[in-house]
C-alpha cells in the first residue's frame, strides 16, 4: 500500500470522527456510554458488543468478486445479523447501531483501531467513505444508510459490492439533529463506480 495514500486515509477518517461527535454535542466519555448501554434491545433487534480489536476481519463480503447476496433477509422483522466495524468514540456510529436493532437487526459491534484497513479490505473508496464500516449478507454497507434500504438491498440482491451514503448528512440515521439535508444511497462496484439506490 502506498504509505501517503494510507496516512490520508487515517487523517480523513479522524477527521470524520471529530466532527461525529461535535455534530452529536457528545464527549468521548458519553459515546462509550452510549455503547455500553447497548445491551437493553427492542424485540427483534439486539446488539453484541464485541471490542477486541484483534477480532478477524469478516470474509464474508464478496467484494473480491460481484456480489449478489448469500442469503435471504428481504422480510421486514426476519432477524438478519450484521456486523458493525466503528470507533469506540464516535457517536453517531453508536445511535446507527442503535437504528439498526431497533429495526430488527442483529447487530454486532466491532470497535477497531484503525478504520482505513476495514475499508481498503472491503474495496470502500475514498470518494464514499463515511465513519463506519458493516456487513451483511456478503454485502458492504457504508455509512448512514438506513435500515429501510439495506433491507430492499438484500432482498432485491443486486450485483454489486455495497451501499454507500459518503460523508455524515445531518437528519440521516444516526446524524439526526435539528436540521436536515437531502442525501444519495449510492450502490457501489468493485471499481468505485455508483449509481444512486435511493435518496432521502
Amino acid at each position: 500500500m502506498n504509505y501517503a495514500r494510507s496516512v490520508s486515509r487515517t487523517v480523513v477518517a479522524g477527521a470524520m470522527f471529530a466532527i461525529c461527535a461535535a455534530c452529536q454535542g457528545e464527549s468521548a466519555d458519553a459515546a462509550k456510554q452510549s455503547v455500553n448501554a447497548d445491551a437493553a434491545r427492542p424485540a427483534g433487534g439486539s446488539v453484541v458488543a464485541a471490542n477486541d480489536p484483534t477480532a478477524a476481519i469478516d470474509n464474508s463480503a464478496g467484494v473480491n468478486g460481484v456480489t449478489t447476496g448469500s442469503q435471504s433477509g428481504g422480510a421486514v422483522g426476519a432477524p438478519v445479523s450484521i456486523k458493525v466495524y466503528k470507533d469506540a468514540n464516535c457517536g453517531c456510529c453508536a445511535k446507527w447501531v442503535d437504528h439498526l436493532a431497533a429495526n430488527g437487526f442483529k447487530v454486532e459491534a466491532m470497535d477497531v483501531p484503525d478504520l482505513s484497513l476495514i475499508k481498503q479490505k472491503y474495496g470502500v473508496k475514498d470518494e464514499l467513505q463515511s465513519c463506519h464500516t458493516a456487513v451483511v449478507n456478503g454485502y458492504v454497507v457504508e455509512g448512514h444508510v438506513p435500515a429501510d434500504v439495506i433491507r430492499k438491498m438484500l432482498k432485491d440482491k443486486p450485483a454489486v459490492v455495497g451501499l454507500a451514503v459518503p460523508g455524515m448528512p445531518m437528519g440521516s440515521p444516526g446524524m439526526e439533529g435539528p436540521t436536515r439535508e437531502r442525501y444519495d444511497v449510492l450502490t457501489f462496484d468493485r471499481a468505485g463506480r455508483t449509481t444512486v439506490y435511493a435518496q432521502r
